[in-house]
C-alpha cells in the first residue's frame, strides 16, 4: 500500500494509475456484496432516517466514483475548494446510518464492510484527519508541477 509520501513523490500518472486500480477494485467489491446487499435490503429501517444504509452507501459511491472518474478522464476535478470540503465531509463515521450499520453488525457482512473501508480509503487515505483526499491528490501535484513550470518561464 502507498504512503501519502510515496504518493507525494510520484508523478500524476502514476496517481492516476494508482486511482484507476482502486476503482477497478472498488467495482469488484460491490458485486461481491451482492448477496449481503439483499440482507441488507430486509433489515428493518429506522423512520426518523432520511436514507437506509444501502441508500447511504450507494450516495458516497456515486460521489467517490465521480471524483475519481472526473481525475481519470480530464486529469482535474471541477470545483476543487468544493470537493475538498465535500470529500471531507464525507467520512463514514460521520454518516449516522452508515457508522451506526458498521458498529452494530459485528461480525455479520464483512464483503460490504471492506467495500465501506475502500471507498473511505479512497476519500482519504493516510489518515481519518486527513486534509488531502486521495482523488485530489492527483490534482494537487499536477498543480503544484505546473507552478513550478511557469516560474521557470518566468526566469
Amino acid at each position: 500500500m502507498m504512503t501519502s509520501t510515496t504518493l507525494n513523490t510520484q508523478n500524476p500518472e502514476v496517481i492516476k494509475s494508482y486511482i484507476s486500480l482502486l476503482l477497478e477494485q472498488l467495482t469488484i467489491d460491490y458485486k461481491n456484496t451482492k448477496e449481503e446487499r439483499k440482507n441488507i435490503a430486509s433489515l428493518p429501517f429506522a423512520s426518523d432516517e432520511e436514507f437506509t444504509v444501502l441508500e447511504e452507501i450507494e450516495l458516497l459511491t456515486v460521489d467517490i466514483r465521480g471524483y475519481a472518474s472526473q481525475i481519470l478522464v480530464t486529469g482535474m476535478v471541477q470545483n476543487q475548494q468544493q470537493a475538498i470540503e465535500r470529500l471531507q465531509s464525507m467520512r463514514v463515521t460521520d454518516i449516522p446510518t452508515i457508522a451506526q450499520f458498521y458498529l452494530e453488525a459485528n461480525d455479520d457482512y464483512r464483503q460490504i464492510k471492506a467495500y465501506i473501508r475502500l471507498l473511505d480509503y479512497m476519500r482519504c487515505p493516510w489518515q481519518p484527519s486527513s486534509m488531502v483526499s486521495l482523488l485530489l491528490e492527483y490534482v494537487y501535484f499536477k498543480d503544484v508541477m505546473t507552478n513550478i513550470g511557469n516560474q521557470k518561464l518566468l526566469r
